[in-house]
């Protein structure tokens, strides 16, 4: 059975790993030589690294730099499967962190991957799978899954202690007045370190922690009131106004039992 140091030492630019993962796993900080493409075929990857956290829902892919350190926790029953690619196979793949649309051509591709030999024929069918996956790494969508931790020490203790409570009260001002500062200072403090406002970084988190919850099959209603909504209307529509669809709707796609 193929270890990640095998692929890692694949003497292809190019190899795929299978892995289960059971519900509440943790796959502690690490990193490797090679950039990965890392995906679910069930249940939800939450991906962390120092720029941020990325979470995965089956259907979706995290794109990791080689040697970049991040963590996975799992939600769900994981089917993780590995495409580990060589820095120097394709000019044109990813430079950082990315949440990529995992179409069902590159799924299946991703999974044959899995059982093609690391040290596969150059020219042949088996190569050619591998180019086919980097064709469509460098197509696929990208999606903004993704929540930009700050630098700034107590911006992040702040950004902390909303993630750990994602219901709890949070205006610029009182928020504000945790650090000592104004809460027109804190809102300048979030564009400054995050590119972005408070409001749109609370939604993102929000949003981002409800989807391990509702793979899990935890019900809208619970869901909306576990991450500060008045209603599960408000919490669907500022789901679909996010990202196209519903709750429901979001894990229908790209949802099939794992191979």
């Amino acid at each position: 059975m193929r270890t990640y140091e095998d692929c890692e030492g694949a003497p292809r630019p190019v190899s795929a790993l299978a892995s289960d993962h059971p519900d509440g796993d943790h796959v502690a900080p690490h990193s490797h030589p090679r950039a990965q493409l890392i995906h679910t075929l069930s249940g939800v990857m939450t991906v962390t690294s120092r720029a941020g956290s990325w979470v995965v829902p089956a259907g979706r892919a995290v794109w990791m730099p080689s040697h970049e350190e991040h963590a996975i926790q799992i939600a769900g029953h994981v089917s993780m499967r590995t495409v580990f690619v060589h820095d120097d196979a394709r000019a044109g793949l990813p430079q950082c962190c990315e949440v990529l649309e995992v179409s069902p051509f590159l799924r299946e591709a991703i999974v044959a991957a899995t059982s093609i030999p690391l040290d596969y024929a150059t020219g042949g069918r088996d190569a050619r799978i591998m180019e086919l996956i980097l064709d469509e790494i460098e197509a696929a969508p990208r999606l903004y899954l993704h929540v930009p931790m700050p630098r700034d020490p107590r911006l992040a203790r702040l950004c902390a202690r909303l993630i750990a409570n994602p219901a709890g009260p949070a205006t610029l001002e009182r928020l504000g007045a945790d650090i000592h500062v104004s809460g027109r200072t804190l809102a300048r403090m979030f564009h400054r370190e995050l590119g972005m406002s408070f409001g749109e970084w609370l939604r993102r988190m929000r949003l981002l922690l409800s989807l391990p919850r509702l793979a899990a099959g935890v019900s809208v209603l619970e869901v909306a009131m576990e991450h500060g909504y008045d209603s599960p209307s408000a919490f669907a529509a500022m789901f679909r106004r996010t990202l196209g669809v519903s709750p429901t709707g979001y894990f229908d796609r790209g949802q099939r039992p794992p191979d």
